[in-house]
């Protein structure tokens, strides 16, 4: 169980990283654009304060040259050069196939007058220029980079991880295959030999209620060797009466149980069909009727409901036990998840994986209440 608390605060902790790295990229770059801003408005200024000189020289007869290389200097920021009436006089570093269109023109205007001030140009005697200016090219994709950066960063980490994910899965799988393989494997003989030895005692041995019970057990022994070879093949489906099939179940479980765990089952019809393998989904039914008397302490009532919904049958498992909190109602089903001091934990991982791969079906903890109960849901498909 701890194993999954660690993933998760791991989880956490690189979430947290990497916030911490996009907010720090983010406020570096904003610090760098206003940075950048300041200077591009200096700029514009100096190309603002080169054009009023220009102006005077054209007056005085003095030489323009060093105005005029300041103006022909800036050739990256947009600006436009108008009069105190709004008339265009002078535009620069707009797009060159558009520059004629007054339109365009004009919606440049606009853009520059609703991102920046305009700066104001004293050609005295009362003429007044004003110079409107865009951001740069680079300013503007300083300004979007680090959002791109970010974008890049977060696909690159959701495809590591889809990897990772399948890789894991992939290796789970194997896991599984192979252990069940063992583990019938390593059943196989030792349910053999018991097999042979209770036909031994059924002839030397005239109590016939204890073989009987023997028997039982060996059969219990070698229907659970075939259930293990069954995991990682694909298992055969037969057209089953659902109910009579929980009822089985049911009977089995309760003949080993205590007496003070009450287990019922109420159905909604009788003839319900569903396609499962028999064998495995018995299984799945054993093992939820196992955790919820482990939940009740060996004391409780578990109810079984069968429910007729039309094309699908809900099979839900209603006991009176702790509950389960709800940052666990999935990591319950997870491979070694458990609360008891012994155990694997595969239990409900097993159920999870015959119900939802073997049977197209889906399970999971309707609700859960602390000391009073949980409710776990099946859901089948009928036979069409």
């Amino acid at each position: 169980m701890d194993i999954y608390y660690r993933k998760q605060r791991w989880k956490l902790y690189l979430i947290l990283f990497a916030s911490l790295i996009g907010m720090g990229s983010l406020l570096y770059t904003h610090s760098l654009v206003k940075l950048l801003a300041q200077e591009e408005h200096k700029k514009v200024e100096l190309w603002a304060e080169a054009t009023r000189q220009l102006a005077d020289i054209s007056i005085t007869g003095q030489d323009f040259g060093f105005p005029l290389h300041v103006v022909q200097y800036n050739t990256t920021i947009p600006v436009i050069l108008v009069d105190q009436d709004e008339n265009i006089i002078e535009k620069r570093n707009l797009d060159s196939l558009k520059m004629e269109n007054p339109d365009y023109v004009r919606r440049q205007l606009q853009k520059m007058k609703d991102e920046n001030l305009p700066i104001k140009v004293d050609l005295g005697e009362g003429l007044v220029n004003y110079v409107y200016y865009r951001n740069s090219t680079l300013l503007a994709k300083l300004t979007y980079y680090p959002y791109f950066q970010l974008g890049v960063i977060l696909l690159f980490v959701l495809v590591a991880y889809l990897a990772f994910s399948t890789s894991r899965k992939a290796e789970q799988n194997q896991v599984w295959v192979g252990l069940s393989k063992e583990t019938a494997h390593q059943l196989g003989t030792p349910t053999s030999s018991m097999i042979g030895w209770v036909e031994i005692l059924k002839e030397k041995h005239p109590d016939k209620k204890l073989i009987s019970e023997l028997e039982k057990d060996a059969g219990r022994l070698e229907q659970i060797t075939e259930r293990f070879s069954k995991i990682g093949s694909k298992p055969i489906l037969s057209d089953e009466i659902i109910g009579d099939v929980l009822r089985d179940s049911m009977d089995y479980m309760i003949s080993r149980t205590s007496e003070n765990v009450s287990i019922s089952l109420e159905a909604d019809s009788d003839n319900m069909i569903v396609p499962i393998n028999k064998s495995l989904f018995e299984w799945v039914v054993e093992n939820l009727c196992k955790n919820a008397v482990d939940a009740m302490d060996g004391k409780g009532t578990l109810k079984i409901s069968l429910l007729d919904q039309g094309k699908q049958v809900f099979i839900d498992f209603d006991d009176t036990g702790k509950g389960i909190p709800k940052n666990r109602q999935k990591t319950i089903f997870k491979p070694g998840y458990t609360t008891k001091q012994r155990g694997w934990g595969l239990g409900l991982s097993l159920a999870k994986r015959i119900v939802e791969i073997y049977h197209k079906g889906k399970i999971f903890v309707l609700q859960s209440e602390a000391e009073k109960s949980t409710i776990i849901r099946i859901i089948l498909n009928k036979s069409v």
